[in-house]
């Protein structure tokens, strides 16, 4: 062939490839460019990008019943990987520009309800659980059924009681709030800072960080909670580098050796699948792995319709494309998650920055995750983050899961007080499972003192008589004997 030949060749290969990649995304057919798609998948990793620090400072930062805690090297390097290879997986099977990663909410019911309970292998099980039963409530139909069962206000309410609860772990990782210690012989739980007041060169950069933060989420700057973290990590290095500071916590803003390092894969198959039911009993299992299938199912149902509708791809009757091929691929990126010890992995709302820069399509989700499959080897870069630095995103992730209390009819008490009571008891008691269980317990109640049992779900009618159980588990074991 001559070289001529070859360069015709050449030109017609490309715009059959171009339009090949064209036509099995639909990228024209949507009214989007290659050019929209590619800038909306840079705009959707840098708004959530902070998850590759915010992930290991949650779950690295918690112990399992033996007192073990994982790796946040490992931690970093697994919620990368489960991030790129979902975020991809979505972009080809799902066709939507909807992002997935290691979900803010869920991996605290892991940290701080679950790993208390049993060991991180246990844990992990659970997670993987979660994630099968999704797939199969997809698969058989039943999300309908589930959909229906549980009243928007409360699905309303327990993301509101989550952020709060996101925003108290932030004020106290970062020592901004402390417990007493029970020999003060005071009747205040906690206090400012360690001793009432704010000290150290530490708490200043929470603060600051605290302000930067909203002010730049105020201003509905795109990758504001991103900017805050890595401005305030900056900041940390240089205050550590010219004064004298004691102690930073778990973390030591210190630049690394290195900032390019191989993955560490040491969590990935760390997990036991029924080990938490010789742990904790098949009571609490249930609860427990109801509560994340809650909050992941919901969660992503909310995303997923929400995402789709600002890149205007809903149909006449209002939904999404494909709802059920990115619902199982969704359950399977809990699954996946799991495997990997990183947590339960789910849609992320910030995939709304890139439809915002144009993105309709999956190929966005390409860009996306080639770049989360980039920060694999950016772990040591990635580690210097402290706790001062990185917490005032989780008190701007609670703030922006508490706007979801302006939905709920505070006047009509069948659903006020619920809402109340999932929203106060999740941070009172630093449990996310206590509040979901009072909020259910109380309406259910509420509804039958009113006259109106009828209107409750009969799949509440049950979860409200497992949280029952799972409240009065210690005189029920008295009364039967097995305590």
């Amino acid at each position: 062939m001559s070289e001529a030949q070859k360069t015709a060749a050449r030109q017609d290969a490309g715009p059959s490839t171009v339009t090949g990649v064209d036509r099995f995304f639909r990228i024209t057919e949507r009214g989007s460019t290659f050019g929209r798609e590619i800038r909306g998948g840079f705009a959707t990793f840098f708004t959530m990008a902070y998850i590759l620090v915010l992930n290991p400072l949650i779950m690295g930062g918690a112990k399992d019943k033996f007192g073990e805690q994982l790796d946040p090297v490992q931690l970093t390097t697994a919620t990368a990987l489960v991030a790129a290879v979902m975020t991809i997986i979505m972009g080809v099977g799902g066709n939507l520009p909807l992002a997935l990663a290691a979900g803010l909410g869920l991996n605290a019911v892991v940290a701080y309800q679950i790993a208390p309970l049993m060991s991180w292998d246990d844990a992990m099980g659970l997670i993987v659980l979660e994630g099968l039963l999704i797939c199969v409530l997809v698969v058989t139909g039943l999300r309908e059924a589930v959909m229906h069962a549980i009243p928007q206000p409360l699905k309303q309410a327990i993301s509101v009681g989550i952020g709060l609860f996101i925003a108290l772990i932030g004020f106290v990782d970062a020592g901004f709030v402390t417990r007493i210690p029970d020999a003060a012989n005071t009747t205040v739980p906690v206090q400012l800072g360690g001793t009432g007041t704010l000290t150290g060169w530490p708490m200043l950069v929470f603060c600051v960080g605290v302000l930067l933060t909203v002010g730049l989420v105020a201003r509905k700057v795109r990758g504001a909670i991103l900017i805050s973290i890595v401005t305030m990590t900056v900041v940390a290095l240089v205050v550590n580098a010219f004064a004298d500071v004691d102690t930073w916590g778990l973390t030591t803003p210190e630049w690394p050796d290195k900032v390019v390092d191989a993955p560490d894969f040491g969590l990935l198959g760390q997990f036991s699948l029924f080990g938490a039911f010789g742990q904790i009993g098949v009571v609490t299992v249930v609860l427990l792995v109801f509560t994340l299938i809650l909050s992941d199912f919901f969660d992503t149902m909310g995303t997923v319709v929400g995402v789709s509708a600002e890149a205007g791809l809903l149909d006449e009757d209002g939904k999404v494309p494909g709802l059920g091929k990115v619902l199982l691929i969704d359950g399977a990126a809990a699954v996946a998650g799991g495997a990997a010890s990183a947590s339960s992995a789910t849609s992320y709302i910030e995939s709304a920055a890139g439809v915002g820069e144009g993105a309709r399509t999956g190929f966005a989700n390409l860009v996306t995750g080639s770049l989360f499959g980039l920060a694999l080897f950016l772990t040591p870069l990635l580690t210097i983050v402290p706790l001062q630095a990185a917490a005032p995103a989780l008190v701007a992730v609670g703030f922006l899961m508490m706007t979801q209390v302006k939905h709920i009819d505070w006047d009509r008490y069948e659903i006020a007080v619920p809402a109340f009571l999932t929203i106060a008891v999740m941070p009172f008691t630093y449990s996310i499972t206590n509040g979901i269980g009072a909020g259910f317990l109380a309406y259910v109640l509420i509804k039958t003192v009113l006259g109106r049992a009828k209107e409750v779900h009969w799949l509440l009618w049950g979860t409200a008589a497992l949280f029952l159980v799972y409240f009065a588990i210690d005189p029920i074991e008295q009364l039967l004997g097995v305590g």
